[in-house]
């Protein structure tokens, strides 16, 4: 059974790559080339002046050409990711579904999307925004990513504790009242957590701030695309084969109960 929900999962996760490569190509590429051209810009403004005072830097060979990190490598990372987290998402649901309250596989499986959207990313990108693969200084990407990966975890952390509290609440309490104050708990812990984690502002005053804001936003919508395919498409695919399961096996016990 979870080896089936690991295989459907992967698939639906291929699947949202394909789309979220399309939304990246359209929409992202052209956000990040313009990111580029800014940082070419202000590096021949900082080569002109270092000639000027007599300082010669060696230009590095580029080792990925830009049009191959555009086309082939983001595709081969977009898949590599979508398909991965289809296949934990496979195993999440193995997991939650029995669990929760409802049975119907596509309220879990959209459920496990919305919540796995928000502790994921959303809230660790409130702390840590995502920039242009051009805006940062290069000697910090390793303190960066791992700020943003401890903001992660204790995210997801945080949300599987709010849930667990959530369902110890229901017994005693509504399931809107045990809601709000699972969620309460959640939004305390990642508040403080952002609270105590250092904070990083790398991206340069002149930079064009609607050239950000569209990045981000778009960062936001491929992130939406994923998460959204996932909790329908799986929630869909889940569903229609239990249907068919247990179709199957009624119309064999009245076949049974006839004979």
């Amino acid at each position: 059974m979870v080896r089936t929900l690991l295989i459907r999962g992967m698939l639906v996760g291929f699947l949202a790559g394909l789309l979220v490569f399309g939304f990246a190509k359209v929409f992202g590429e052209p956000q990040v080339d313009h990111a580029i051209a800014f940082e070419s810009a202000m590096d021949e403004a900082k080569a002109k002046a270092d000639l000027e005072h007599g300082i010669h830097d060696v230009e590095e060979p580029e080792l990925v050409s830009r049009k191959l990190q555009a086309s082939y490598g983001l595709l081969t990372g977009v898949m590599v990711y979508s398909t991965a987290f289809g296949g934990l998402f496979a195993l999440v649901f193995a997991y939650a579904n029995g669990r929760m309250k409802s049975t119907d596989p596509r309220v879990v499986s959209i459920l496990l999307a919305a919540t796995g959207l928000i502790a994921v990313y959303v809230v660790p990108n409130i702390k840590y925004p995502a920039n242009p693969p051009s805006v940062g200084n290069p000697d910090t990407i390793g303190m960066r990513t791992e700020l943003y990966f401890i903001m992660m975890l204790i995210s997801l952390l945080a949300m599987i504790a709010a849930t667990a509290i959530q369902g110890r609440l229901r017994v005693q309490y509504s399931a809107w009242t045990a809601t709000y104050i699972a969620a309460a708990c959640y939004g305390l812990i990642v508040f403080a957590t952002g609270e105590l984690l250092p904070a990083v502002d790398e991206v340069p005053a002149s930079f064009p701030a609607d050239l950000l804001w569209n990045f981000r936003i778009d960062s936001l919508g491929m992130q939406i695309i994923m998460w959204a395919s996932l909790g329908l498409g799986f929630g869909a695919l889940t569903d229609y084969a239990n249907r068919n399961q247990f179709g199957y096996r009624g119309r064999l016990e009245n076949r049974a109960t006839l004979h």
